[in-house]
């Protein structure tokens, strides 16, 4: 009986409604400093991460509904990790991608292996590679932006 409410439990979670967080990407041009979500050249990934929500002035809590969407799953994902064996980020990455088709998953899954060393090439490149470098990260996050993974 147990794991069949976890079942549920993993199902519901899979389920309920969601918000894609959106990347931010800090991008300089011309001198000039924007912050976007749509990725450029040489652009620096922004953590845009929301606060638990208590509001200091009032000591009340005050959640935006997607930090209270976060604060609900994560136990639920912790109470079906024996069962997954994925993490709590793993599955509201899964939770995200639900709707995707099989080949856009594979996609997805296949650029979030690639993008850390492509980041990694840009950290480490020359001045003559750099170039290139960011221009293969740029594109693999546009790919990551259209497949909406």
């Amino acid at each position: 009986m147990r794991p069949t409410l976890l079942a549920i439990a993993a199902l519901w979670g899979l389920v309920a409604c969601h918000v894609q967080a959106q990347q931010v990407y800090r991008c300089e041009i011309h001198g000039k400093t924007s912050y976007s979500h749509e990725p450029c050249l040489g652009a620096q990934v922004i953590d845009t991460t929301p606060t638990q929500g208590l509001n200091r002035s009032t000591g009340k809590v005050q959640r935006h509904p997607d930090v209270q969407r976060e604060i609900t799953h994560r136990p639920i994902a912790e109470a079906i990790r024996p069962i997954t064996g994925k993490s709590p980020e793993a599955l509201a990455v899964d939770r995200r991608r639900m709707r995707l088709s099989a080949t856009d998953k594979l996609h997805c899954e296949w650029l979030d292996l690639r993008l850390p060393s492509l980041e990694a090439q840009v950290a480490q490149a020359r001045a003559d590679q750099k170039g290139q470098a960011e221009l293969a990260l740029y594109q693999a996050r546009l790919q990551l932006r259209d497949l909406r993974c």
